[in-house]
């Protein structure tokens, strides 16, 4: 049930991140799941960075917000620096 709220969640990141980033970005519905994911993880990794996890030390899933921001940056690089998108 977890991968299918990360999922869920990951879509829905993606989904949103495309609207936001100016000009069109295609992609479909496994691509937008893989962004919305691979944003959180982005987030993630970039929030360990800036503040030390307590605790364990695993990486920690990013806000909704900042997983939105992460997805922003890989469409970003992916663009801009691959151009892929």
């Amino acid at each position: 049930m977890r991968f299918v709220w990360m999922a869920l969640t990951g879509l829905i990141v993606g989904i949103i991140a495309r609207f936001i980033y100016p000009g069109a970005v295609h992609l479909g519905w496994i691509a937008s799941i893989l962004l919305g994911i691979g944003g959180s993880f982005v987030a993630g990794t970039l929030g360990d960075l800036i503040h030390k996890p307590a605790g364990s030390g695993s990486v920690h899933p990013a806000g909704f917000f900042y997983s939105i921001v992460g997805a922003l940056l890989i469409i970003f690089v992916a663009r801009n620096v691959l151009h892929l998108v």
